[in-house]
């Protein structure tokens, strides 16, 4: 599994993110067999086993079932080769990630299912391919991410952290600080990415508002889908479009009409040719927050990796500011907060940390916080009597609930002898 440190909800708006995976990881022991049937099976016995005929993989994107991550990894790597005939297989998934907890639980299955796929059917494709083509099969069930998670699933290496750069797709080696380390702290209040409206409402609002934006500038605003685009077509700084934001859009929420005026398009236009289907009937947009949030947290990656370069005496301390200004935007710019996470953090910050922010989609899942290494277990025994013991909070085992990590390897295939 894998984590931003900062650069939360700007992957599907075209920026960098600074992600490191964590030691977490999901396992899947696999058999090809000779019938057509593709059997997977849970080593956790809340996820009910489940057939079907692997050359008629169908996904309700109704229903964000364990088994239906699985199959958008797997129907990935068939469309992708234009396969119709598929050999069955037998698989067997385990893992130490809570799921829901906002540690990619479920882009980790597409991304594990997705290698195992290729490899049993002894086709190959190079990490950045692979990494597209996961990202892409996620839609399959409705989640309209941008591509992060299984980045940094294929490129991630031990060790260090990775700047992920879209379009093209790239990573580059980020040195995170000897004198630090990097704490998870699961909030307990789970959020299924493709079971609630919240995350594709937030993926609209940023693709309105970059079309508002482009507009505003007298860009060709009709094939603009992304926020780094806009700023792409005018040439300007980051700080520079946080200003035209001011500028060219007002913090009250906007309706459906008031965005068709500014568009000049009818609402039957609106809802069939820009919005999703899951947000045709959504009532306001805030157009606003999400494009500040989206620029000052695509600023403070870039921040981020120069203070990990330049290794200034006070590196921990400025590492920190920069995710609790993080966390501050994703919870009053970008919404994506809950009061649980928002009190998790303040615990974390209180009992040392330097920085601490949630991670993940939000609305629950977890926290990530920078700690000083000497202050490492004065922080987990605080944390945990605070906001575990106090509240009889701790549903998944300890330590999965509350642990240090660094940065760990990215996805591999044993084969028997």
């Amino acid at each position: 599994m894998w984590r931003n440190i900062p650069g939360e909800h700007i992957d599907y708006c075209g920026y960098s993110v600074l992600p490191m995976a964590v030691e977490q990881d999901m396992l899947i022991a696999v058999e090809p067999v000779k019938t057509h049937i593709l059997q997977l099976a849970n080593t956790n016995p809340l996820y009910p086993d489940f057939t079907t005929s692997a050359n008629n993989i169908q996904i309700d994107k109704t229903k964000p079932l364990w088994h239906n991550y699985f199959l958008c990894g797997f129907k990935g790597i068939q469309e992708h080769f234009g396969l119709s005939d598929l050999t069955g297989m037998n698989c067997l998934v385990d893992g130490n990630i809570p799921p829901s907890s906002g540690l990619s639980s479920s882009s980790a299955l597409v991304c594990c299912a997705g290698l195992l796929t290729l490899t049993v059917l002894g086709m190959s494709l190079s990490k950045v391919e692979l990494a597209e083509i996961c990202a892409k099969s996620e839609r399959y069930i409705g989640t309209e991410g941008g591509g992060m998670d299984q980045s940094i699933s294929f490129l991630a290496e031990e060790g260090t952290a990775k700047l992920i750069e879209f379009s093209p797709l790239r990573a580059t080696d980020v040195k995170l600080p000897s004198g630090a380390v990097f704490v998870i702290a699961n909030s307990c209040v789970e959020m299924n990415k493709a079971a609630t409206s919240h995350f594709n409402i937030r993926v609209m609002e940023c693709r309105l508002a970059a079309k508002l934006l482009a507009k505003h500038k007298s860009l060709p605003w009709k094939e603009v889908l992304r926020l780094e685009e806009v700023q792409a077509k005018l040439g300007i700084s980051l700080e520079e479009m946080l200003l035209i934001t001011e500028d060219a859009l007002h913090p009250e929420p906007y309706s459906p009409e008031e965005i068709c005026k500014c568009l000049g398009i009818s609402l039957q236009e609106l809802k069939t040719q820009i919005l999703s289907p899951n947000t045709q009937d959504v009532l306001t947009f805030k157009l606003y927050q999400r494009a500040k949030h989206v620029y000052s947290e695509a600023a403070r990656v870039l921040q981020f990796k120069k203070i990990c370069e330049e290794t200034p005496d006070n590196m921990v301390q400025l590492l920190g500011e920069l995710m609790n200004q993080s966390h501050m935007s994703c919870r009053d710019m970008y919404e994506c907060s809950c009061p649980e996470l928002d009190q998790l953090v303040d615990i974390c910050r209180k009992f040392g940390a330097q920085g601490s922010r949630l991670t993940g989609a939000g609305w629950g899942g977890c926290t990530v916080s920078i700690v000083p290494a000497d202050k490492l277990s004065s922080f987990l025994a605080n944390v945990h009597e605070a906001y575990y013991q106090r509240s009889n909070r701790s549903l998944a085992p300890e330590k999965e609930s509350l642990f240090a990590t660094k940065p760990g390897g990215g996805a591999l295939v044993f084969l028997e002898a």
